[in-house]
This record gives C-alpha cells, structure tokens and sequence, in this order.
C-alpha cells in the first residue's frame, strides 16, 4: 500500500485498472484493505466505474486517431478488437442484455473495460451501453464479495 492513500481510495484505484478490476479490489479491499464488506463493494464498484463514461465516449475517437497516427496503435487497436469479439458473442447476440451477462461474470477478459469495448465494437448506443456496463459491475461486485467472503464457491 502506498503510504499516505486512504484504504478506499486505494481499493478505487484497484477497481479503475483495466486488469484486476473487482476481482482484484474486492479481495484486497476485504484483506489487506481492512475494509468492510459493504464499503469494498462500494468503493469497488465505485472505482470500476469511473473510467466507463469517459471509454464509451472516447473510445471511437481517440482509437480513430491513434490508428492513424501510429501502426504501433493500429496493431493494438486490431488485437484488442480482435480479441474483444471472440468473447463476447453473447453480446453481439443480446446486445444490452448481453453486455450486463458478459460484465457480470467475474472471469479474466470480462469486466467494465472489456464490456466498453465490446459495446464500442457492436454499436451499443451510450444510453444503452451505460446502464447495461453497470448493471454488470454491480452484479460481478455481488458476485465476487460473497466469493470472497466464502459465502459462495464460483471453482
């Protein structure tokens, strides 16, 4: 932990990277954060919110840009969109509705950032996308606290 930074903003922190997202803030939050189950699953989902409205509106801009810009950025851009696809078929299938199952399921490659990304890629208009991205965070933070609690066993 770094010294100075209160446990919740610490746990946000966690929660906003692209890579641990909830799955990684919830059991550090319940753990080393000391926090309560009710303030770790807030802050958590407070956190892994936080960079979702600035993708969905940024994302086709700045990703146009970049790709124009730099083949470096070009090769991501068409990895990340690649991959994207690949899982998230429920989403292409279900559209909103997918996009909650798909952020919701607390796995590697889902999640906030992976949700956003995909809704980009199937043309999920922002008033769709956005209560459809939360509604997964807040299902995967339900999902993820109890796991780490113990009250469930997802393995």
């Amino acid at each position: 932990m770094i010294a100075g930074v209160p446990r919740e903003l610490y746990t946000m922190l966690i929660a906003m990277a692209p890579i641990s997202e909830l799955r990684g803030a919830i059991p550090w939050a319940l753990t080393s954060g000391g926090l309560s189950w009710e303030r770790a699953y807030f802050f958590s989902c407070l956190g892994n919110f936080l960079p979702v409205i600035p993708l969905l509106l940024f994302l086709n801009p700045v990703s146009d840009w970049l790709m124009r810009r730099s083949p470096i950025f070009r090769r991501f851009f068409q990895w990340l969109f690649t991959r994207t696809r690949r899982r998230s078929r429920v989403v292409e299938r279900y559209e909103a509705l997918g996009l909650v199952l798909f952020v919701a399921i607390p796995l590697p490659i889902t999640g906030a950032w992976t949700g956003t990304v995909a809704a980009f890629l199937f043309g999920i208009r922002f008033w769709y996308a956005l209560p459809a991205i939360v509604g997964g965070i807040l299902l995967a933070g339900g999902v993820v606290t109890l796991a780490s609690l113990g009250v469930i066993s997802i393995f």
